[in-house]
């Protein structure tokens, strides 16, 4: 067994058995947040989870994935009183309120067959992309839904080579000093790709452990691979320059430098099949962004890991549907506050907040 790779595992099995999980924030779910949507919406699968620097909260959600019982009031003639599909995009204030949403096709750019993944820039400009089959496009926003700029195009995968579009993209990250768009690139090709923020230019890309990546079939759930699995499922940027990438299918977060240098990686409930272990996680907004807080929406729980070592310091959330329980908990963001949102796909269909009870960021 290589000790390099499996040390935060068996931290994480050492901890499980005897009760002692190192010190870290500790949350409690919100039950009433969000508030009741407007306008007789619903959610359906919701995708993506972002903040901005107002502490809104950002969601996409696929209002393609509703049964007919779920939206019976647009039906001819209507099945029920209750309910309407929500736009893809919609924004939060701090106490669940609706502030904003908008979102869906238009006119000079392909929105996605199956919406995931949303990002706020430094400039308040909203990036959203898809994992449809012929989703190969990202596409840029204003705050207030006005068409910027499109990165690639829709229809049939090309691969990890190609330097023009995506494989259906699941996340991005903006570098600010450098004005670069990284995205997990994805749920048809096997890389980390990075465009110029404001021009859509071609900048660099890399596999697993800074390698060329390859198209080739990889088994899943192999924290040994040398390629990324499908998907490349979350990309997060830390402020002292360190790329941290969910390689969701083969349990594991790998870490790079901003020019694709490989750094190290860490492995989570190794066993873990499904899905993956690694599904997406937000860096902790203390001054020196000391945890991840990682999803994993296979085992539906959340892991407290200490960045410095890849140290899972504690867990929370349990499988199931009732408040403070997760199905499919799919993405993580975090406000300046410290508070947690999740979203949930297959049929959670939800976001849920979630307020630290102690260790709140010291700012």
């Amino acid at each position: 067994m290589r000790t390099k790779l499996f040390a935060a595992s068996l931290g994480f099995l050492l901890a499980c058995a005897t009760g002692a999980f190192a010190e870290g924030p500790e949350f409690a779910v919100v039950p009433t947040w969000p508030k009741t949507l407007p306008n007789n919406w619903i959610l359906g699968q919701i995708a993506g989870v972002a903040t901005d620097a107002q502490d809104n909260v950002w969601i996409i959600q696929r209002p393609g994935s509703l049964t007919d019982d779920e939206k019976g009031a647009t039906l001819t003639p209507p099945r029920s009183k209750c309910c309407v599909p929500a736009p893809p995009v919609i924004v939060f204030d701090s106490e669940g309120n609706v502030v904003r949403s908008w979102g869906g096709p238009g006119t000079g750019f392909q929105w996605p067959q199956n919406e995931h993944g949303i990002r706020i820039d430094h400039q308040g400009n909203v990036w959203i992309g898809g994992n449809g089959m012929n989703d190969g496009q990202a596409l840029k926003f204003s705050p207030e839904g006005r068409f910027l700029l499109q990165i690639g195009s829709s229809g049939a995968g090309t691969g990890s080579a190609d330097t023009k579009r995506f494989g259906r993209p699941a996340d991005f990250a903006i570098d600010q000093a450098a004005n670069e768009l990284f995205v997990a690139d994805g749920y048809g090709n096997h890389r980390v790709i990075v465009f110029d923020n404001a021009t859509g230019a071609y900048k660099r890309h890399w596999g697993a452990y800074g390698k060329v990546p390859s198209d080739a079939m990889v088994p899943l759930f192999n924290p040994a691979s040398q390629q990324f699995a499908n998907p490349v499922h979350c990309v997060k940027l830390a402020n002292d320059g360190m790329v941290y990438i969910c390689d969701r299918s083969n349990n594991r977060v790998q870490v790079f430098r901003r020019d694709g240098t490989y750094v190290r990686e860490f492995i989570y409930a190794p066993t873990t099949q499904g899905s993956g272990s690694a599904w997406d996680m937000v860096l902790w907004p203390d001054a020196n962004q000391t945890y991840l807080i990682m999803v994993d929406g296979t085992n539906n729980e959340m892991r407290v890991i200490r960045r410095s070592d890849g140290v899972v310091m504690s867990t929370f959330g349990h499988p199931g549907r009732m408040a403070g329980q997760l199905h499919w908990v799919h993405n993580i963001a975090a406000d300046s506050r410290g508070n947690l949102y999740t979203t949930e796909v297959d049929n959670g269909k939800r976001v849920q907040k979630w307020a630290p009870t102690n260790g709140a960021p010291r700012r």
